[in-house]
């Protein structure tokens, strides 16, 4: 029975997070209320206090669980695997959290893709999300020194390198011209970053 209601509050923490998010592109953050997060995901506003102080907190939230689950199940690979190998399959397994970002194996949307960008000009926002950024990235820490028995330098450096890879994709997304898929970006980054950033040959 516990098992059941905590996987029900991880479902519906996850919905809110989605909904504002959804909301947030749609309209604009600030002609986004909790009131209507909360009844876009399907519950009561004291259900959203029971989760998040406000609408910029719930937005975040993604980031910290998908990264909080990519940990997670960085822990629980196989002991003998590589670092770099578990933690790829790790995102694999883990990094599309509920819904997925709209279509991240197809070019994104230039809809979405503008609200999405005005979204991240918000000072609230972006406030909240670098809290976000600094928790997870000390969690992923946790998680390498956990897996490779390490301490100090090495799994605040990996989990740094990682942390800059996600939000590169993520920013790399948003101004790539032709656009590209999100899966895409996120492949080739886990690839230069297992590979030790071999240097490029000149384009032509």
């Amino acid at each position: 029975m516990d098992g059941l209601r905590e996987q029900k509050k991880r479902e519906t923490r996850i919905a809110l997070s989605w909904a504002a998010i959804r909301l947030t592109v749609e309209r604009g953050y600030q002609n986004v209320r909790v009131e209507d997060i909360a009844a876009e995901a399907g519950v009561s506003l004291r259900t959203f206090r029971n989760y998040f102080s406000n609408k910029a907190e719930a937005i975040a939230a993604r980031q910290v669980d998908r990264i909080t689950r990519i940990a997670d199940g960085l822990r629980a690979r196989p002991a003998d695997e590589p670092l770099w190998v578990a933690i790829r399959a790790a995102v694999e397994e883990n990094y599309q959290l509920g819904q997925p970002e709209q279509g991240s194996a197809l070019p994104p949307d230039e809809q979405w893709l503008a609200g999405v960008r005005l979204m991240g000009t918000e000072p609230a926002l972006r406030g909240e999300l670098a809290k976000a950024h600094a928790q997870v990235q000390e969690e992923f820490a946790k998680a390498v020194a956990d897996r490779t028995g390490t301490t100090g330098l090495y799994p605040r450096l990996v989990a740094a390198a990682f942390s800059a890879a996600i939000a590169t994709v993520s920013e790399e997304w948003q101004r790539a011209d032709p656009p590209r898929p999100l899966t895409e970006l996120l492949q080739e980054a886990l690839d230069l970053l297992t590979t030790g950033f071999p240097e490029p040959r000149p384009t032509a």
